[in-house]
């Protein structure tokens, strides 16, 4: 099948990508001429593990392209995804979707006989129905069904979430569009995906419904984690002991600094605009929006109480600065709001990421940004663990020692234990264990 992807961002240039590795026909659409000219060279804009490849396999095998201009390839797609940015709307929280219409117009214009236009992008309930009426209103002639297919890509695995679903929601009460989209994700049947079916409106909302309730899984544990720091419990026994139950299950149940990326912090605060605007609130995702932007910011008194109440002269080493390993991105990282309030309490900062660093240079201000994270711990009164990298998992702690002013580590993700840390000399803190 022929496919436009409009967008090539983070989810538009994976979902291209692997629709083409399915065998598809796939053209990535992007207004950003830098960014095209760099795909046609070869270069990735972002950082997923195994999409360097994918993409230039595709491309050498005929199937997957790129361009500025969308015309010859939504003239002859079967189907044109709408993979554009949906940012929160500066003042009022809610969804962005002025690069969703902006790509509705521009396809009504340019489709040829049938053609399904799919919502990839994260959008609120209704957004389907507006860009019907867009459609309608520049090409009342136009043969499409307007479809909504949310994407449940996990940042650093989203190649394997593409290719391996839990589930394919498709959003379309449309026969021809159904057999459309069944038929771009035939390759899945043989993993026996369920492709689950439902009215548009309905595909939309579990979209946030499933985002929310993630997050606010997150900012459960992150709770307990502070009432077991309180009452000299151990946050990853309990979490342990809940996730056992197979009605709670033990995933998204690792205490942290609270969650951030490019997905929770936008749609659970577009959910609660959501909600609100339709009159029936949703108060546990509010507070989790209030709790979870408050956790981020109390991190920094977390590393203040390390040091005794004073950070003032201090330097603080940081390794991991995106909002999870194996991705580059910044967006709502807990580091953005940590780092400035150590530096707002008088700490130098020096900060090493394997794959953020170009992006925190542009985000954070006087961070002496290092090579590795030997180089950080160098001459660090305490070292801060924020982003859970491979790397920093079996540290030459040693080495580590040797190199700091005073043994101190503020692990904010739990990878060493304590006692071994005592053994080895350390004052550590974590979340939700007791400090040694």
């Amino acid at each position: 099948m022929h496919v436009a992807m409009i967008g090539t961002g983070y989810v538009g240039l994976v979902s291209g990508a692997c629709f083409a590795d399915f065998g598809h026909i796939v053209t990535c659409i992007d207004k950003d001429a830098g960014k095209i000219e760099r795909l046609k060279a070869g270069g990735i804009p972002i950082y997923e593990p195994g999409l360097e490849n994918l993409v230039a396999q595709n491309v050498k095998a005929g199937r997957l392209f790129f361009a500025t201009d969308a015309a010859e390839a939504v003239k002859d797609a079967d189907a044109v995804f709408i993979a554009v940015g949906t940012p929160s709307r500066r003042g009022d929280g809610h969804a962005d979707l002025s690069y969703v219409h902006a790509a509705a117009e521009e396809v009504a214009r340019l489709v040829d006989g049938f053609t399904v236009i799919v919502t990839k992008s994260t959008v609120p309930v209704g957004t389907g129905d507006e860009i019907e009426e867009i459609v309608r209103r520049v090409r009342p002639d136009a043969e499409v069904a307007v479809v909504s297919n949310p994407e449940f890509l996990r940042e650093g695995a989203a190649i394997e979430d593409f290719k391996r679903p839990d589930r394919v929601v498709v959003g379309t009460d449309d026969p021809r569009a159904q057999a459309v989209m069944r038929e771009l994700y035939r390759p899945l049947f043989l993993n026996e995906t369920p492709i689950l079916f439902t009215g548009r409106r309905t595909s939309e909302l579990i979209k946030y419904a499933a985002n929310g309730f993630l997050a606010m899984k997150i900012t459960f544990i992150n709770e307990i984690a502070d009432l077991c720091e309180a009452v000299g419990a151990d946050v990853q026994q309990v979490a342990r002991g809940i996730g056992l139950d197979n009605r709670i299950g033990n995933k998204f149940l690792h205490a942290g600094p609270g969650y951030g990326g490019s997905c929770f912090p936008k749609d659970t605060l577009a959910l609660v605009r959501t909600a609100r605007s339709a009159g029936a609130p949703i108060e546990l995702i509010e507070t989790t929006v209030k709790v979870n932007d408050a956790r981020k910011k109390a991190m920094a008194e977390k590393v203040n109480a390390a040091v005794s109440g004073e950070l003032k002269g201090k330097t603080i080493g940081v390794l991991g600065l995106t909002f999870k390993p194996n991705t580059d991105d910044m967006r709502d990282a807990p580091s953005l709001d940590i780092v400035p309030a150590l530096q707002a309490k008088g700490a130098k900062i020096q900060a090493f990421d394997p794959e953020g660093l170009h992006e925190a240079r542009q985000l954070l201000r006087d961070v002496d940004f290092k090579d590795n994270p030997y180089d950080v711990a160098e001459g660090a009164d305490v070292l801060v663990i924020i982003t859970e990298w491979d790397q920093f998992r079996a540290l030459d702690l040693d080495r580590i020692k040797l190199l700091m002013k005073q043994p101190v580590m503020v692990d904010l993700r739990n990878i060493y234990k304590p006692d071994d840390m005592r053994a080895r000399g350390f004052a550590y803190a974590s979340i939700g264990r007791a400090s040694v």
